[in-house]
């Protein structure tokens, strides 16, 4: 969850002449760790300047990414043809570009794979054009 707003500051030096500064700031809940932190985010021209509510390093390293480069892990099914289920679980090796999300998603529709598979079997190569491969994240075996 993010909340966002946006203002803009003179910044004035002696001897110097006024310069606009966008200011931002992001309001985020940590996913790094079990415990949500409330996040606040300062951005001056696109550049983090603070991050303040983080109580573990990987709040700190989280919003970082979070407001300059946001990834997301995908998870998903797809159909499992022979095997003794008719679908399996997927998900992105790695995280992927948030951007790309969409893109992945509507390239595992319609994917069908036969049994049996195993945990970690390459689903989808390059998914969405991001070097990162969808893979299988458990077993299927043959059906009777």
């Amino acid at each position: 969850m993010e909340k966002q707003s946006q203002t803009e500051q003179s910044i004035f030096m002696p001897g110097e002449r006024k310069v606009a500064a966008s200011r931002e700031e992001r309001i985020l809940t940590c996913i790094g760790c079990p415990m949500g932190c409330a996040l606040t985010v300062e951005l001056a021209d696109g550049q983090v300047a603070a991050i303040t509510g983080s109580t573990c390093r990987r709040g700190d390293d989280y919003a970082r990414k979070e407001v300059t480069n946001p990834t997301r892990i995908i998870t998903s099914t797809v159909r499992v043809t022979g095997g003794t289920a008719d679908m399996v679980s997927v998900k992105t090796r790695t995280d992927i570009p948030k951007e790309k999300v969409s893109r992945c998603v509507k390239a595992l529709q319609g994917i069908e794979i036969a049994a049996p598979v195993h945990m970690g079997d390459v689903v989808l190569e390059n998914v969405a054009g991001t070097g990162v491969d969808v893979i299988a994240t458990k077993e299927i075996a043959v059906g009777s």
